[in-house]
Parts: structure tokens; C-alpha cells; sequence
């Protein structure tokens, strides 16, 4: 198979990333995999281009998204209408809210996923407004502030201080038990929410202005043509649901938390036997979530849609075959929750690299989306 990049790991200080030119370090398994060499992603994928310059001609928007998102927002719209009469604490309020509103909320959390990456319209404007658009049945503002937190990710992939995806230090320690992750993977919604404010904060414009009085608008008409707030709740509640302990809720964790077992020849930075920090899922939970699953060859290649990404592992298959990747998300929460070698500190973190999206520094969008 060709060859990717190395990462390099070693366990270190929580406060502090390891002298680079230590040898024989003692690994400390309670802290994260400090890494110094350049996020993989970057490095495969030019190796891909140059053993298959045709996959280039996969990118590009998916005109498919915009009726996709529009039935789920129809679908989600109607069912609180649905809903606004039956008791919030009933069975059926709940049911339908786990089965089908969190299910339809983690696809429209994914869709703006997608159309971060202007992948929904060829106008990056348009992109925007109907980001806006998905995320109403939501309930709560956060298409505006996703994009550039989610685009830093891409950019800065396990840069420590930069990449809201990675748990703090402060989670890492309080939530080291199987009780601190159950509750980890419960309220991990909030987490993701909260996380980026407490790291850095990206200012605020009028996109994030126009979606914060969009959804407000749209929140007041439903209680207002509902009579009562059970029409919202409902979509608060998928919501939460969407990021708890649901089927769908596993590719939050499954993507990048290193579930390999890691042995001490990996964790010794001389040895360079790389440590896989991005993984995919093939099943049918994909089918549901824009391909999400496949989240090596999304990160490979951010500027192709949910509907080629198979394509992409199919002409570059060499690259990705051997690749480590799970088989289920609901078995990667069970197993994040009750393996006592998995946990929040099982991420790949970086000390330096990468830049920020939508700071101080004014990206070109073409910049952003290579």
C-alpha cells in the first residue's frame, strides 16, 4: 500500500508537550499522544493526486443537498406541529423524539457539516443562508459559528489551543472513569457547544447576526402557532438527543479518538510507528448522515460531497483498505464508555501548526477549501 504520513506519538505532562529530542520517554497513560510531525490528511492526499489525478474531478457542490435538507426541515416541522398537544413526559413525545427527531437532527447537523464546505451551492453566499435554513429545526443559533470552528479543524487538525474538536486537559482529568465518560457521551452535545467559547472565541458577523434572528423568528412563530412551547421542545430535545446516547451520536466519537491498542514501541517518538488519528465507518448509519462515516476520505478530500466520497475510496482503494476503522458506532460508545484503554485522552494533539478560520488571518476561499 502507499504510504502515508508517520505520526509519531508520546505521552507527556498534560501541561506541557515533550522535549523533541527526548529518547526513551517515560509514557504517561493517563495523558494525550503528543505528536510533531504534520497532519496525514495533507500528505495522502497529494500522494493520492499523483497516483489518481482524475479524483480531482469529483469535487464540487452535490445539488441533491438542497432537497434532502429541505424534506428533513418539512419532515422535523411537521412532527412538532404533530407533537405540540401530547404531554412532554410521555412515552410517545419521547419516542418519536429518539427514534426520529434525533435521527432527522444529527442528519441536519451533518448537512450543515456539508455545507460548510460550500458544498450545497456554488455561491458561497447561498451556502450560508441555507445553512441558516438547516439549522432551524435545531432550535438554538450555530451554523454561523460551526463553519469557521469546523473549517480550523480541517486546518489545524489536533493543534492543542486551536482544534475545538479535541477535549481540554480539564475533561480529560475530571471524566477518566466509566462514569465520567458515560456522562461524557450523554451530555456530549454541550461539550461540543461549550468547548469552542472556552478555547477561542471568533467574531462575530452579520451572518451570525441573521442566523441568530432567523432562528429566533422562526422559535417564536412555532410556539406562537402552536399555542404552547411543546412544538419546540420537541426540536430541543431531538436535538440533545441527536448528541447522546444514540446510534448516529457514535460518529462524534468514532472519528478521531485513537482506539487502537497503543504499544510503548508506538509511544517512543524514535521508533516512528505511526499512530492512526482519523477513522472511517462503512456501515448504513451512513446512509442517514451524508457519508460522514467516511471521514478519512473526507478529511483527505474536504471539497468532495457526501455522494462521491465512496467514489473516493474506490479509485484510491490502496490508500484506505488497510486503514484501521470501526464497524459500528453504537459498539465505538459502548466501548469508549467501558474500555479502560479508551478514553477522552485518546486524541493525537500537536503543539504547533495549522492556522485559524474566520481570526485574525483572512483566508481566500479557495485557501479554505483546498
Amino acid at each position: 500500500m502507499p504510504s502515508s504520513a508517520a505520526t509519531t506519538v508520546t505521552k507527556t505532562p498534560k501541561d506541557k508537550a515533550p522535549d523533541a529530542g527526548a529518547s526513551g520517554h517515560e509514557a504517561d497513560a493517563h495523558d494525550f499522544f503528543w505528536t510533531y510531525t504534520e497532519e496525514p490528511h495533507r500528505t495522502r492526499r497529494l500522494a493520492i493526486i499523483k497516483a489518481h489525478p482524475e479524483i480531482t474531478k469529483l469535487c464540487g457542490p452535490e445539488p441533491l443537498t438542497k432537497y434532502v435538507v429541505t424534506g428533513v426541515v418539512a419532515l422535523q416541522t411537521f412532527l412538532a406541529w404533530y407533537l405540540h398537544e401530547t404531554p412532554f413526559w410521555s412515552l410517545k413525545f419521547w419516542l418519536v423524539a429518539y427514534v426520529v427527531g434525533a435521527t432527522a437532527n444529527q442528519n441536519l447537523f451533518l448537512a450543515i457539516h456539508e455545507i460548510s464546505h460550500n458544498l450545497a451551492f456554488r455561491s458561497p453566499v447561498a451556502n450560508r443562508i441555507f445553512a441558516i435554513f438547516a439549522n432551524l429545526p435545531i432550535g438554538i443559533p450555530y451554523s454561523a459559528s460551526f463553519r469557521p470552528y469546523h473549517l480550523t479543524h480541517h486546518k489545524s487538525l489536533g493543534v492543542d489551543g486551536v482544534d475545538t474538536d479535541l477535549p481540554t486537559a480539564l475533561e480529560a482529568f475530571v471524566l477518566d472513569s466509566i462514569l465520567g465518560k458515560a456522562f461524557f457521551c450523554t451530555f456530549q452535545i454541550f461539550f461540543y457547544a461549550i468547548r469552542p467559547m472556552t478555547v477561542y472565541r471568533v467574531p462575530l458577523t452579520r451572518v451570525h447576526y441573521l442566523n441568530i434572528a432567523a432562528q429566533l423568528a422562526f422559535d417564536y412563530a412555532l410556539v406562537r402557532l402552536t399555542g404552547g412551547p411543546k412544538a419546540l421542545l420537541y426540536l430541543l430535545l431531538s436535538s440533545f438527543l441527536a448528541g447522546s446516547l444514540h446510534p448516529v451520536a457514535g460518529h462524534f466519537i468514532a472519528e478521531h479518538y485513537v482506539y487502537e491498542t497503543v504499544t510503548p514501541t508506538q509511544r517512543n517518538p524514535d521508533n516512528g510507528v505511526p499512530v492512526p488519528e482519523t477513522f472511517s465507518y462503512y456501515g448504513p448509519l451512513n446512509w442517514l448522515t451524508y457519508n460522514v462515516g467516511l471521514h478519512n476520505e473526507h478529511h483527505d478530500f474536504p471539497a468532495v460531497p457526501w455522494t462521491r466520497l465512496p467514489a473516493v475510496y474506490d479509485i484510491a482503494r490502496e490508500f484506505y483498505q488497510d486503514l484501521p476503522r470501526h464497524e459500528s458506532w453504537s459498539y465505538a460508545i459502548w466501548r469508549f464508555i467501558w474500555d479502560p484503554n479508551v478514553g477522552l485522552n485518546c486524541r493525537v494533539k500537536r503543539k504547533q501548526g495549522g492556522r485559524i478560520v474566520g481570526g485574525a488571518i483572512n483566508w481566500k476561499e479557495s485557501e479554505i477549501q483546498a
